[in-house]
């Protein structure tokens, strides 16, 4: 017996110290947070090549093609200018309202249409979940640099517009890369915050367009902002400065229009309220998201 023992050193051993011994780990065990992160850059291209195959299959039935990464957002600025502009008459006391009005909306769709899409990154992927092992946060973040790239084609729209309507050239112009990519970091952390809950209840994506609806009516896109300051308490307007979407659409105003009324005088204020946010919701929406990487894809 003493000789039979010697031969099989895992005699004896419970299941756990058996996996411990082999280097046998629970199948589907989160990872630690830095190997997760490795993992999730190695799998970069991955998310560059998903989200251009996404981003073209997404006008891919449609005559005009990616045309409509131009036409969509000309037209709600046309839809827009016409009920609150000229119906509402909200343009008064706004220099360049039409440039100012389409700021609001561009920005604000680059957040609304990337949360929206989020809503479903892993509900709505279970197949590829179940099929490949990978970083499920390359889910979310494929429909940020999509919603990112789309946001570029608006841009050149936005920038045109901004010309024709009389604004000049000037470096604060510079000020809106920044602002973009603040805003983007802070999508992309929204986003998994959004796919996790998605992946938990599904109707989340029936009540996330009335959610985005309110946030737009309440982060000045169809207005002046200056009405928050004059119908509201003073510690309500102030509460409203902290907004995020409001904070980044200001950024983006302050830096194509000359003339923009603006909520926040603070230009110090704006920034480091709007790199907050970014930073904020980047680290949170990930810890949060991998925190519930064992959980995708199961049930």
């Amino acid at each position: 017996m003493a000789n039979t023992a010697l031969a099989d050193p895992d005699s004896g051993l419970s299941q756990a110290q058996l996996a411990a011994r082999h280097g046998l780990r629970v199948a589907g065990e989160r990872p630690s947070l830095a190997g997760y992160s490795q993992a999730l850059w190695r799998y970069r291209h991955f998310v560059a090549a998903y989200a251009k195959a996404k981003l073209a299959a997404s006008f891919s039935n449609a005559r005009l093609g990616q045309l409509w990464q131009v036409l969509t957002p000309l037209t709600n600025a046309a839809v827009y200018y016409l009920i609150f502009g000229i119906v509402l008459e909200q343009s008064r006391g706004v220099p360049n309202f039409i440039a100012y009005l389409t700021t609001g909306l561009f920005i604000f769709n680059f957040t609304q249409t990337t949360v929206q899409n989020g809503t479903q990154a892993i509900s709505g992927n279970l197949g590829l979940i179940r099929a490949l092992h990978f970083p499920r946060a390359c889910l979310p973040l494929a429909i940020t640099v999509t919603q990112f790239q789309q946001l570029l084609g608006s841009m050149v729209v936005l920038i045109a517009i901004v010309l024709f309507t009389g604004e000049p050239i000037t470096f604060m112009w510079l000020l809106l890369v920044p602002a973009v990519l603040l805003q983007t970091v802070f999508n992309a952390g929204l986003t998994m915050v959004v796919a996790r809950l998605g992946a938990r209840a599904t109707d989340l994506k029936q009540v996330m367009p009335f959610v985005l609806r309110a946030w737009m009516y309440g982060s000045g896109v169809l207005y002046s902002v200056t009405l928050f300051s004059e119908n509201l308490p003073a510690w309500a307007a102030r509460v409203v400065e902290f907004n995020p979407m409001l904070v980044y659409i200001e950024m983006a105003r302050m830096a194509l229009l000359e003339e923009a009324p603006v909520l926040n005088s603070s230009v110090t204020q704006l920034w480091l309220v709007g790199a907050g946010w970014a930073v904020l919701a980047g680290l949170g929406g990930y810890l949060y998201f991998w925190r519930g990487e064992q959980e995708y894809g199961r049930g």
